[in-house]
């Protein structure tokens, strides 16, 4: 009797257990049914997804594939899901409406490797020290006093390459432009941060551009350890090796640059009797400002001596190679359009009345220069995709963006697009000129170069100082005789190509080799 009850118990259990799983499938189905649906996905391949479908200039990989799929796309690499956006409208709901959502960043191996893992600023996660950092850059480090106070060194780096530029068109001589203007950007930002003397025969200054070369050729390179997780713990391709050598190189340079100023800086208060005036004296760089804060007592986060490093070397990064490409895609883009560069020529010459080379106080006098810099960034923009990390799922257009998802605004391909803008592909700056709303901190969300809102780049301030003077002076100064790869002079009306490198950046394919023709004799207006 009681087996029969414990049988019949047993029995209604089970039909109850499936009654209710039933009603939990149902009322599932009509929940999925009601969530917003995913972004568009090509077909996938199991383990690598869409991994197949990418080429080595990623940024025009992924404007393909929407040109196809629509504006809001959903890619899997093999194990990170990506979302591409390719619209002002949409990168605005990612980048403002879902701000705080997506203010993180992507760590790859050979960034945690070479930037001191949690050191980075540039790729630090938003939170507390992240936004000390964001205040110490944009108060002290990157603030209008400090960039005044280095405004003599600007513009004696400035005249100085001028001068090498004059001197090789009084020889008829051919320069590499391309190496030039790194070296030029470089040697600002060495003499900024560090107090380097470019000019020794030791030169520190060069070692570093060399480091500086590698980092952003190695954080642009693809590594498939980083996409798939089966991987995550073999080096297939030696990134991590690389990463490995190239921070041993970079920390003991930087070991050592630290220790020399910390002993200059004890030296001084030893000759001031322990007091400030002999730091006062010598004009403060950023490692000085990093160093003070490094031997604050009562700083509101921990600040090391690898946080010193890691900082010094975002900098380099971001203020090297972007400023240089900048200048060198302007450059490449007025010879190929000539009437263009004579109004630019025009507009120096009336600002200096050709009696002194042209300066960073002419810039507000120079709006042409400037819509050149626009389109410049509009058509080229030094790193042509703005990434962050979504914290948290999230729904964008009606579209359920899941957390952990990387976003990339396609800014090069946005430039492209003829909704967008009119005769896209068509250097054109009065564009800009017409539309002077326009601007380059990423408000319209239209021109996004220097990204926007939190994550906006902290060296903005300083490119916007140096991009008008140094393209100026450039056209001030000079006409251009182009060289192919032979390094034959191109016939007149032959345009140069304008090829992209894939890596970090997006800089020319090829260097610019060309001999400087000058327009008038910069030497008597140089202050060297």
């Amino acid at each position: 009797m009681i087996s029969h009850s414990f049988s019949l118990a047993m029995i209604l259990l089970l039909f109850l257990f499936i009654f209710q799983l039933l009603s939990y499938l149902k009322r599932n189905k009509k929940l999925h049914a009601r969530l917003p649906p995913h972004p568009p996905s090509p077909p996938a391949i199991p383990i690598i997804g869409h991994l197949h479908l990418l080429k080595p200039l990623i940024h025009q990989a992924f404007r393909h594939l929407s040109d196809q799929y629509g504006p809001l796309i959903s890619l899997r690499l093999g194990s990170s899901q990506f979302i591409i956006v390719n619209t002002p409208s949409l990168a605005k709901e990612f980048l403002k409406t879902h701000e705080l959502t997506y203010s993180h960043r992507k760590m790859s191996i050979a960034i945690n490797v070479v930037a001191y893992d949690d050191a980075t600023f540039a790729f630090a996660p938003y939170g507390t020290y992240w936004k000390f950092i964001k205040k110490l850059s944009t108060t002290e480090l990157l603030g209008n006093r400090t960039m005044a106070q280095f405004l003599p060194i600007r513009t004696q780096e400035l005249h100085e390459f001028i001068q090498t530029l004059a001197n090789k068109s009084k020889a008829e001589e051919s320069v590499n432009l391309t190496q030039a203007l790194i070296k030029l950007s470089n040697n600002i930002i060495s003499r900024m941060m560090l107090s380097i003397d470019c000019s020794g025969t030791d030169n520190q200054a060069e070692q570093v551009r060399a480091l500086v070369r590698e980092v952003t050729q190695i954080f642009g390179e693809f590594n498939v350890s980083d996409f798939i997780g089966i991987f995550k713990n073999f080096d297939l391709q030696g990134f991590k090796k690389r990463a490995l050598d190239i921070h041993k190189r970079y920390d003991a340079l930087l070991d050592k640059i630290i220790s020399d100023r910390e002993e200059l800086r004890r030296e001084a208060k030893l000759i001031d009797g322990g007091g400030e005036n002999g730091e006062e004296e010598r004009l403060k760089d950023f490692l000085d400002i990093l160093l003070d804060v490094y031997s604050e007592k009562n700083c509101e986060v921990n600040f090391t001596r690898n946080h010193i490093k890691s900082l010094i070397l975002d900098y380099f990064t971001a203020a090297t190679d972007t400023t240089a490409i900048s200048v060198e895609w302007a450059i490449s883009e007025l010879f190929n359009n000539p009437r263009v560069l004579k109004k630019a020529q025009e507009e120096v010459d009336i600002v200096t009345r050709k009696e002194r080379l042209v300066c960073e106080e002419d810039g507000p006098n120079l709006p042409y220069i400037h819509a050149i810099i626009k389109e410049t960034m509009r058509l080229h923009p030094p790193i042509p995709m703005i990434m962050r990390k979504g914290m948290e799922d999230c729904v964008v257009d009606g579209n359920m963006i899941l957390k952990g998802s990387m976003v990339c605004v396609n800014i090069w391909a946005m430039a492209r697009d003829p909704k967008i803008w009119e005769n896209p592909l068509e250097f054109r700056p009065e564009r800009f000129l017409e539309n002077k709303d326009i601007d380059m901190k990423g408000h319209q969300f239209e021109l996004l170069p220097f990204g926007s809102g939190r994550r906006g780049c902290p060296g903005m301030p300083l490119a916007l100082r140096q991009l008008p003077t140094v393209i100026g002076a450039l056209v001030q100064c000079f006409e251009w005789k182009m060289l192919d790869s032979e390094c034959k002079i191109l016939d007149q009306g032959k345009k140069i190509d304008m090829d992209e490198r894939p890596g970090l950046t997006a800089p020319r394919a090829n260097d610019l080799i060309c001999i400087p023709v000058a327009r008038l004799n910069p030497l008597t207006f140089l202050q060297l």
